[in-house]
C-alpha cells in the first residue's frame, strides 16, 4: 500500500506528512492535539520559540500519556478491548444460567447485550 501526503498546520506552519491511508484519520488527530498544545503553552506562557514551545507541549503530552498508561497498568482504567471482551463473556455465562430456566427467547441465547 503506497503512502498518502496529508497536510496539517501546527501553529499556523504548514508540514506535509506521509502515512498510509488507513492511518490518516489518527494522524490528522494527533496533529490536531499537538497544535492545540503548542498553542495552548503559546498563550498561556512567556515562552515565545516555537522549539521552546514545542518542547513544552511535547513534555506535557508525555506527563500526559505516562499518567494514562499509569493509571491502565494500576487497573483504574480499562481498555476497551478487554471490556468488550468481559460483558461478552458475562453474556455468555447469563445465557447458560438462564437457559435451563426457559428465560430467555431462543433468539437472546445468541447475544443477550449488542456490544460494539
Amino acid at each position: 500500500m503506497s503512502a498518502a501526503q496529508i497536510e496539517v498546520h501546527i501553529l499556523g506552519q504548514p508540514y506535509r506528512l506521509a502515512c498510509a491511508p488507513e492511518k490518516q484519520a489518527a494522524l490528522l488527530e494527533a496533529a490536531a492535539r499537538v497544535d492545540a498544545e503548542m498553542n495552548k503553552v503559546r498563550s498561556h506562557s512567556a515562552i515565545r520559540g516555537t522549539d521552546r514551545i514545542a518542547v513544552m507541549a511535547a513534555i506535557s503530552l508525555a506527563s500526559e500519556l505516562l499518567l494514562l498508561q499509569r493509571s491502565v497498568q494500576c487497573g483504574e482504567a480499562v481498555p476497551a478491548q478487554e471490556i468488550q471482551t468481559i460483558v461478552q463473556r458475562l453474556n455468555q455465562q447469563i445465557g447458560t444460567a438462564l437457559e435451563p430456566h426457559d428465560l430467555l427467547s431462543p433468539e437472546d441465547h445468541a447475544d443477550n447485550i449488542a456490544v460494539e
